[in-house]
């Protein structure tokens, strides 16, 4: 069982500091009468006020062992690693994945070739929700927003000739992402890549789908026991497979504060940890695959105090309430993704340098992995130009900026320790009032997350609408001439071939094999055995991801969200 998380109280707000207070009075009174500040008040975007001046006195009480630690040492603030990039960069991935499997296999062959580290794959909609490319339901979304896998015929084309035993691979997908390490595990196994080699990352978080995007098809139930699946399957048979990686980052694009994604995503974290637990597994057999996923936004110190305050929060977790053991175990390793909100269709140029910013606050918050968004995005998938340029951008910040010497290099600044602090007790005052509800799903039945999130993102449209919030080139400093340039285009062919493809592996598989291993999937999911092995023999069996997604839906139905009036 787990247990009440005991935290140390560490200083929030302004220390007294009578040097200050005399400098206010004389020098910063003086300025403000030849010079008035902007404005009245300053806040980062979760409403923190941001002081006039930060000083020492603000971190009395601040223990640096408790508190600090050194890098790979407990809470982590300052890391999860020793020497961080002094030894291994962050994995420079870029998303991938539109129009056919042929198509996004050039593109990752591409990135690799010009020194992208890891694979991450987008998926489209109907792949997302647990369609096959001939649906119905499929109709006009093939390969609009990621690359369509319909069964394992596809997914060995996608994969091919790629070193699935050195490189890791991300799969953006949720609803359906047991299906998809499954076909990714049976094609690996085809290439003759051992389960024990095979690395990487289900997005596998279901939860956020509820709270924030929507791609979700099961009841939040049965869809935990998926994910719970995943991470029994894997801690026996994947052991370089990062069983789910926790997202605030779509919660965050719908428009949360950076303290709602960074409680949030806690919560749910807890969530999947306490499912693991009931099913029987051993938190330590289990927890040092986790992983998570933020965003990265432009208000630099805010966010590079978040992730310190991520990483410091979880080891907590993990040690009070679950009583962890395995140093692994409290690890929060992240990847992280510049904000694909913040990109503007106006002056698209101005998008490199937000990018550029974001990027370097997951640099200098010790992330993982990282993905930099193309300056092209608000207007269409990339081009292979801006995607190589996005992957300059880490390149720069990785060999050029000099940020990577030393591990947590802005640990001490009295603001940056300041902003962490207040940033987690406001995350610890999300995660009371979330507990006091019953849990993380008794919160997201009631609506609690959402509204908080559809608050926030009101409150930023309204200053943005009356321009208290600068976005350059849209409500201040547009560009008299802007011009559009040539944008990535999907082949209109490439849904009728994928299509054909689906409606041929169905003619050529064996119907026998076939209907062994669907019976065999519907008995389970009607029991209470783990999915993941029947789901491996239904792929290999051909069987596709509409197919096995549909006897899941008649094992268990369909979520429908409910609509309060």
């Amino acid at each position: 069982m787990s247990q009440p998380v005991e935290r140390p109280r560490r200083p929030v707000g302004e220390g007294r500091d009578p040097g200050r207070d005399r400098w206010r009075e004389t020098l910063r009174t003086k300025a403000r009468g030849a010079a008035p500040e902007r404005r009245e008040r300053f806040e980062t975007s979760s409403g923190i006020e941001v002081r006039d001046l930060y000083t020492s006195a603000d971190l009395e009480g601040l223990e640096e062992d408790r508190d600090l630690g050194r890098p790979g040492e407990f809470p982590f603030t300052r890391g999860v690693q020793p020497t961080m990039y002094r030894s291994r960069f962050w994995t420079m991935r870029q998303y991938a994945g539109f129009a056919t499997a042929e198509e996004t296999n050039r593109r990752f062959r591409y990135l690799l070739d010009h020194g992208q580290t890891g694979l991450s794959v987008a998926f489209d909609l109907p792949t997302q929700m647990g369609y096959d490319s001939d649906a119905p339901e499929a109709e006009g979304e093939v390969g609009r927003v990621g690359v369509p896998i319909s069964s394992l015929a596809d997914m060995a084309v996608l994969v091919d000739g790629l070193p699935l035993g050195e490189v890791s691979t991300s799969m953006t997908i949720n609803a359906t992402a047991p299906i998809l390490l499954a076909l990714y595990v049976a094609a690996a196994e085809a290439q003759g890549v051992p389960r024990e080699r095979i690395s990487g990352t289900t997005q596998n978080d279901i939860l956020k789908e509820y709270i924030a995007r929507g791609t979700y098809i099961f009841p939040p139930r049965p869809s935990m026991r998926l994910v719970t699946d995943v991470f029994e399957f894997c801690a026996r048979e994947l052991p370089r497979w990062n069983t789910i990686s926790i997202s605030g980052y779509h919660m965050r694009e719908a428009g949360a504060t950076a303290a709602q994604e960074l409680a949030f995503t806690l919560a749910d974290a807890v969530a999947y940890v306490e499912a693991a637990v009931e099913r029987g597994l051993d938190v330590d057999d289990f927890a040092g695959r986790l992983s998570f996923f933020f965003a990265a936004w432009s208000e630099l110190f805010e966010e590079v105090a978040k992730f310190r305050a991520a990483r410091r929060m979880w080891a907590t977790i993990m040690r009070e309430r679950f009583g962890a053991t395995n140093p692994k175990s409290l690890l929060c390793r992240f990847h992280v993704q510049t904000a694909g909100s913040s990109l503007t269709a106006q002056s698209i140029d101005n998008n490199v340098v937000r990018t550029t910013i974001q990027a370097l606050a997951a640099v200098l918050g010790g992330a993982q992995s990282l993905h930099t968004n193309s300056r092209d995005e608000a207007l269409a998938l990339p081009t292979e130009e801006a995607a190589r340029l996005a992957l300059r951008t880490q390149q720069i910040l990785a060999y050029e900026a000099g940020v990577t010497e030393t591990p947590d290099p802005l640990a001490g600044s009295y603001y940056v320790e300041s902003i962490t602090n207040e940033l987690e007790a406001a995350a610890w005052t999300y995660l009371d009032e979330i507990e006091s509800m019953g849990g993380t799903l008794a919160a997201i039945e009631r609506g609690f997350q959402q509204r908080e999130i559809q608050e926030a993102a009101y409150r930023v449209q309204r200053a943005v609408d009356s321009g208290d919030q600068v976005v350059v080139g849209v409500n201040k400093f547009r560009d008299d001439e802007v011009s559009t340039p040539p944008t990535h285009r999907i082949d209109p062919e490439g849904e009728r071939r994928q299509i054909e493809g689906v409606r041929r592996v169905r003619a050529e598989r064996s119907a026998e094999a076939w209907d062994a291993a669907m019976d065999e999937l519907e008995r389970i999911a009607r029991a209470d055995g783990n999915l993941m092995p029947a789901i491996v023999e239904a792929v290999r069996a051909y069987a596709t991801v509409g197919e096995i997604s549909d006897r899941l839906r008649v094992a268990w139905g369909e979520h429908r969200e409910l609509i309060t009036v």
